[in-house]
């Protein structure tokens, strides 16, 4: 069943941001375009590259109006802890959402269940709390920034515009499609 058009579920969770532990509800996703960027574990090969990556294109998001939130079934502490330690991640500026329980992973039924972690998956989430754009990746595959970048942006722009639509590879500025009223519904 496809998660596209669902409502986020409320959710409530520590993040360690900014070098402070704070919490993070459902409600301070809604007003704003939100990635929610789940990887299976900290202390991990794939994930350091992908989350430094986000922030190497973070101020790119946020001239969007889009907050990142890292999310894994790691606690926020050990969020920390990975912070103090690596050099990569010392660099992140976006919140790290911790879920040692699973429950906005399993919201979003991307939790592995025989290892305990979090698939390696995205959402794009619009200002009202709806799904948008997700995908969910091998586990030993790393996403790209500038991707996720590219589709907010389409999702953005696709959403203010209603009776256009973005083609394969469209960035902003170049030409859109408008579709036949026919085929509207289709859509």
């Amino acid at each position: 069943m496809s998660l596209i058009g669902k409502e986020l579920e409320d959710f409530k969770v520590w993040a360690f941001h900014n070098q402070e532990f704070k919490e993070v509800k459902k409600e301070d996703l809604l007003g704003k375009w939100s990635l929610l960027f789940f990887y299976p574990a900290d202390f991990t090969f794939v994930c350091p590259t992908e989350l430094e990556d986000l922030q190497n294109h973070y101020e790119q998001f946020k001239e969007c109006g889009c907050e990142i939130y890292a999310v894994s079934c790691d606690t926020h502490f050990v969020h920390k802890a990975w912070w103090d330690h690596s050099e990569r991640i010392r660099k992140i500026a976006y919140p790290m959402l911790g879920d040692p329980t699973g429950r906005l992973v399993r919201s979003l039924d991307v939790m592995i269940e025989e290892d305990g972690v979090a698939e390696r998956a995205d959402f794009i989430i619009n200002p009202q709390g709806i799904i948008k754009v997700y995908e969910v990746l091998s586990g030993n595959v790393g996403r790209n920034a500038s991707e996720l970048l590219r589709r907010l942006e389409a999702c953005q722009f696709a959403e203010e515009h209603g009776d256009e639509v973005c083609p394969a590879n469209w960035k902003p500025g170049e030409e859109t499609l408008k579709p036949s009223l026919d085929l509207v519904g289709l859509l």
